[in-house]
């Protein structure tokens, strides 16, 4: 596969020289002995790019340095990532990427400490460097027991038949609201405007291992940037009588809250799109939700 990825042919070009061959004498004392053959990367200066295709391309040549550029940024900052992808798991967690650590805006993992559920942010899996490192604790964790009451007593407050106007008057304004949107865009176009130049640089001969550290600044702030888009990002816009049918097609919310049956409580979240910030230092935890546009069955099966 690393094969593949640094492969510059796939962009149709004819590429010569990317390897040089070495031989060693296997016993210097004893030239009949033979020598064997190693062949090593060139230096960048060595290789010859044709001008014209010569084949058809499968990538073009922006991805191909976007995916190096990538790959270096990887590479200098470890196995570790910006943003957790889902892990295959038997432990059933409630609030599986629904909960994020207040200072970096990461998801925090699901951990089991004896027969108790935990949601943990630890600072080693931080690209090293990064802003958030400066004020990161070691690690930062939220008892999953201490949530699920006052989240689901705030849920069902919410959709009391006596708040409901009132539920429905917040998320139809709600979704006028764009906080720090712009901003998180702009600097994301910044981001990618810089990115574009390092790329130009390296297509025209700069040795991309002088760029690292610009690569990898210029990558975490891109990165910062789509998480925090992610993490802002404005539901469709829908009318009053929109979430009005919205919340019917859900079926009776409290009494569902009430069974605390883990199955049917993550369908609920899942179709409100609950979403959580945890402040440690204050141990509060932010809720949002964005409820679906359409629902297509009831969160309870139809009962």
């Amino acid at each position: 596969m690393r094969s593949i990825l640094e492969n510059p042919r796939y962009t149709g070009y004819a590429v010569f020289g990317r390897w040089t061959k070495h031989e060693r004498l296997i016993d210097p004392d004893d030239v009949g002995a033979g020598h064997i053959v190693r062949f090593r990367r060139a230096n960048p200066d060595h290789i010859v790019r044709s001008r014209e295709p010569a084949h058809p391309a499968i990538i073009t040549v922006h991805d191909f340095v976007d995916v190096q550029l990538l790959r270096r940024f990887r590479g200098a900052s470890g196995p570790q990532k910006l943003e957790r992808g889902p892990r295959p798991t038997k432990q059933p967690y409630l609030f599986r990427g629904r909960i994020r650590c207040g200072f970096c805006l990461r998801r925090m993992e699901g951990s089991t400490r004896q027969t108790r559920t935990y949601y943990r942010c630890a600072a080693r899996s931080i690209v090293p460097g990064a802003p958030a490192l400066a004020h990161h604790p070691k690690n930062v964790y939220l008892p999953e027991a201490a949530l699920v009451g006052p989240l689901n007593e705030w849920l069902a407050q919410l959709f009391n038949e006596d708040n409901l106007d009132t539920t429905v008057a917040s998320l139809t304004a709600s979704q006028s609201i764009d906080r720090g949107r712009n901003a998180a865009q702009q600097r994301l176009h910044d981001a990618e405007a810089r990115v574009r130049r390092l790329q130009a640089a390296i297509a025209a001969g700069v040795d991309p291992a002088a760029l690292v550290e610009a690569i990898n600044e210029t990558q975490a702030q891109r990165e910062g940037a789509q998480v925090e888009l992610q993490h802002t990002a404005a539901p469709d816009a829908m009318s009053s009588e929109d979430i009005y049918a919205l919340i019917k097609s859900l079926g009776e919310i409290a009494p569902l809250l009430n069974q605390a049956d883990p199955a049917l409580l993550a369908q609920l979240y899942e179709a409100l799109r609950l979403e959580m910030t945890y402040d440690a230092e204050a141990k509060t935890v932010s809720v949002t939700i964005r409820p679906v546009r359409r629902a297509s069955e009831r969160v309870r099966g139809g009962t």
